[in-house]
Parts: structure tokens; C-alpha cells; sequence
């Protein structure tokens, strides 16, 4: 089935601030076929995302990022402060890949010296449209340190530089807690040696 099995009977916009929130009420056709009841649902709108995990393949070094996240914050059992990958949302006139490189420039201070997609992914598909392209990127971890953000976006974001052995144990003890960070992270565990014989050969 695809998009024209489904009929949108109302869509209003209860919530618009920071983010927004639109409900819909629709009905779908079903596997064993007619169609569903008529059923409300309310969908968080927060933009697409760019998500980049930088990486110095002749080190063999991660540059993470680890800053305040309200949401962690809110939920039980996390830390406020959580070690992820860099990540940005895309805006209507940017293409996917300037997001990647203004991201790791403004979070990371680090310039990309190459760029490879991993996958696209959504986020939480029952509730969000928010989706992430994420990328890998070759940067230079010896140059990475200090805190950065914008300041207009009361970001503050300190720098660390991970051996790429050590990153399992920052997720065993809870500062990597994300799905968008934990995914690349994976990718790259599974792919590290193909990576490493492309970017340094």
C-alpha cells in the first residue's frame, strides 16, 4: 500500500512555538481489505535532520560532542548531558550536505575533508515525521577541541576526541543514549576497515 491508501478527513494545527504540532483525523485501507475506523492522531512536527559522525580514519579517533538536552533532561533515567554526533536540522534552502559540513563546523570546529552517506532513517514513525540523513565524515581529530555553539542558540558544546575503541563504553555507562548517534556508530564498527583502506589508501 502506499500514500493513496490513505484519506486525510481533517488536519489542524493545535500547537505552533519552538516546534509544532499538527493532528490529523483519516482513516487507511486495511490488509484484509475496506478501510479503518476514522481515528485521530496528533503528529510532532520538529524538521528534518542531518546527522554526521566525524572521523579521522589515520587516527583511528572519533570527535564527539556532548552538551545539555532538554528532552534527556525530562526523561526518567537519562542524563542531562549526553555525548552524541553532530547534527542539524535542514533548512528550506539548504541541501543536505552544506547542513553537514555547517554542523560540524559550528558544533565541532572542524572542517570536512570528505563525506559519505550511511542511510536515511525516521525517527519514530507512530508520532513524528522527523527524519535523518546521516553521513560520516573524515576530519582532522588532532585540530578538535574546545567548546563551541552559537550562543543566539544558547548552545554550548564541548568537543572530545575518542579513540575509536573506547566509544562501547561511553554507551555501556549512559553518555551515548541517542538513536541517531548509537546508529552511525554502529555503521561504522561494521564498515571501519572499508572505510579506513578507501580514505587512506
Amino acid at each position: 500500500m502506499d500514500r493513496s491508501d490513505v484519506e486525510i478527513i481533517e488536519k489542524t494545527t493545535p500547537f505552533q512555538g519552538y516546534f509544532r504540532v499538527d493532528r490529523y483525523r483519516l482513516r487507511h485501507r486495511l490488509f484484509a481489505g475496506g478501510w479503518s475506523g476514522e481515528m485521530t492522531r496528533e503528529i510532532f512536527e520538529r524538521g528534518h535532520a542531518v546527522g554526521l559522525l566525524p572521523y579521522d580514519p589515520v587516527r583511528d579517533e572519533l570527535v564527539l560532542i556532548e552538551q545539555f538536552r532538554p528532552g534527556a533532561y525530562a526523561a526518567p533515567g537519562f542524563r542531562p548531558w549526553l555525548v552524541e554526533i553532530v547534527a542539524g536540522i535542514i533548512e528550506p534552502d539548504e541541501a543536505p550536505d552544506e547542513v553537514a559540513q555547517r554542523e560540524t563546523r559550528e558544533e565541532a570546529g572542524c572542517e570536512l575533508r570528505a563525506l559519505r552517506p550511511i542511510f536515511d532513517y525516521i525517527a519514530s514513525p507512530g508520532g513524528t515525521t522527523h527524519s535523518v540523513k546521516l553521513y560520516l565524515g573524515w576530519v582532522d581529530s588532532s585540530k578538535a577541541q574546545g567548546i563551541h555553539g552559537l550562543t543566539d542558540e544558547h548552545e554550548d558544546i564541548r568537543v572530545l576526541v575518542v579513540p575509536f575503541a573506547d566509544w562501547p563504553a561511553l554507551q555501556q555507562d549512559g553518555r551515548i543514549a541517542d538513536a541517531c548517534s548509537l546508529l552511525a556508530l554502529q555503521w561504522l564498527a561494521l564498515n571501519r576497515a572499508a572505510v579506513r583502506d578507501a580514505w587512506t589508501s
